[in-house]
């Protein structure tokens, strides 16, 4: 598997899929499956009987994982999907938008 580009709390937009052109933040990376999941994105409805935890039960909308091949990064600076690069300054590496050359919102560690 690649390595993963995308952390948890970018913009991205779904580039393929029933959500196509949607928007949203990263609620989690399963980096080893090559997975996120993103903010009102790839939701489905899943019924449930009354539980210990779920009292009440009934429909409940839940998101699901989507591949990381379906999504595309969204530049905060110039608010545009693009690809990320990353620059090395010092002992850290630096994320930026291959569209506009601006720094990501937050380093990576090396």
């Amino acid at each position: 598997m690649a390595k993963m580009r995308l952390a948890a709390g970018d913009t991205v937009v779904v580039l393929a899929g029933k959500d196509k052109g949607k928007r949203g933040k990263i609620k989690l990376v399963q980096r080893s499956l090559g997975k996120i999941e993103v903010e009102g994105v790839n939701v489905v409805k899943r019924h449930s009987k009354p539980t210990a935890k779920n009292t009440k039960g009934g429909i409940l909308e839940k998101e699901l994982p989507m591949p990381v091949s379906k999504v595309m990064y969204v530049c905060p600076k110039c608010n545009k999907p693009s690809k990320v690069a990353f620059a090395v300054k010092g002992q850290s590496r630096e994320r930026l938008c291959r569209r506009c050359g601006e720094p990501a919102d937050r380093p990576v560690k090396a």
